[in-house]
């Protein structure tokens, strides 16, 4: 479809929030469903770092991608390269045989963070595209296809809580099961009042250690070796671990939430001790030091941290993550809070 026309006279604006998470990897197919048994289930947190994108007409029969920390690229609609930084846009064009059409990405946290931005960006230009088709917006359709066409191309196993966080918003526990016709998730909302769940952030504290992550290595080596059978009882473990932190949240028992929180990112570390880099183990072992849990965000290997405790040490751990962050180039507290709010459409 030439897009060209139809973005003629208006440009088509959406954004979406990404996230923070705990319990991740478990959202991905190899993991749920053969611990179905447990019902395997991810906590996340949707951040006001929204990542927005612009459809706007481009020359006919070509596909320009434009994304912040990234070098814009296009191709003809007929030779679309899925294996370059930003295939999995160039992916999501091709599903719709869209052309003559400029995809803008901006991004308003940092590039690689292990933020889940990617994914946030796949379900913002798809909502984007369903407007500018006139089509009516679907938040969990276009969870699960955003999904599914970035596991079409990414070459390794995808998890689904990225794209759910950014499709819905909130902070929330998410169930995946397999349905009567497919995958499905359960949304469960952590908070009833939008009093409890402004409170919640001053228990939170998010820093980028100024290093891009590169997920697919330690995903991988996580999938492998459940795979292979050897870390079955320590999966089995943290889906455990996970829903206690979804029910201390849920009651406001944040030291709790803390101690759990450590106890999850041990057993990650203890498989796969690149989870945390130099920066990353200095803010985690300073957080344990307050009585505050601290965790990398997705895959980990870089990109930012995020730790929860009670206001108090939350305020002191402030400052020394502060302190520490200093000294390395690009990284930074980020300021941010929980975005209630998931596809925004302008």
């Amino acid at each position: 479809m030439n897009f060209n026309k139809l973005l003629k006279n208006k440009s088509i604006e959406a954004s979406v929030p990404c996230r923070v998470d705990f319990g991740g990897t478990l959202d991905i197919s190899t993991f749920y469903l053969p611990m179905a048994h447990l019902k395997p289930a991810c906590f996340n947190i949707a951040l006001n770092l929204r990542t927005f994108v612009t459809l706007s007409p481009w020359t006919e029969g070509k596909i320009r991608i434009s994304s912040r920390g990234f070098e814009s690229a296009e191709f003809d609609r007929k030779s679309v390269r899925f294996d370059h930084p930003m295939g999995l846009m160039f992916a999501i064009a091709r599903y719709f045989n869209a052309h003559g059409i400029h995809i803008q990405i901006n991004s308003t946290s940092p590039p690689r963070s292990a933020l889940g931005g990617s994914s946030a960006a796949a379900v913002a230009i798809i909502a984007a595209v369903y407007q500018a088709l006139g089509q009516t917006i679907n938040p969990e359709k276009i969870v699960w296809l955003a999904h599914y066409i970035e596991s079409s191309v990414a070459g390794v196993p995808c998890g689904v809580q990225d794209q759910a966080a950014a499709g819905f918003g909130g902070v929330n526990l998410w169930e995946w099961q397999m349905g009567k016709t497919g995958p499905e998730f359960n949304q469960i909302s952590v908070f009833d009042n939008q009093q409890d769940l402004n409170e919640f952030n001053d228990h939170l504290l998010i820093a980028y250690c100024g290093i891009p992550h590169v997920s697919k290595d330690i995903n991988k080596q996580w999938v492998d070796a459940f795979i292979q059978g050897k870390t079955t009882a320590v999966f089995e473990k943290i889906v455990e671990i996970t829903k206690e932190f979804f029910q201390a949240v849920k009651t406001r028992n944040f030291g709790l939430a803390g101690e759990l929180m450590v106890q999850e990112t041990r057993l990650r570390l203890e498989m796969t001790p690149e989870v945390l880099d130099k920066t990353g183990k200095k803010l985690f072992e300073r957080a344990v030091a307050l009585n505050c849990g601290a965790r990398f965000t997705g895959a980990g290997g870089g990109g930012c941290l995020w730790a929860i405790g009670e206001k108090e040490k939350i305020s002191d751990l402030t400052i020394d993550w502060k302190n520490l962050l200093a000294p390395v180039e690009d990284a930074k507290i980020l300021d941010t809070q929980i975005d209630t709010n998931g596809i925004l459409l302008v």
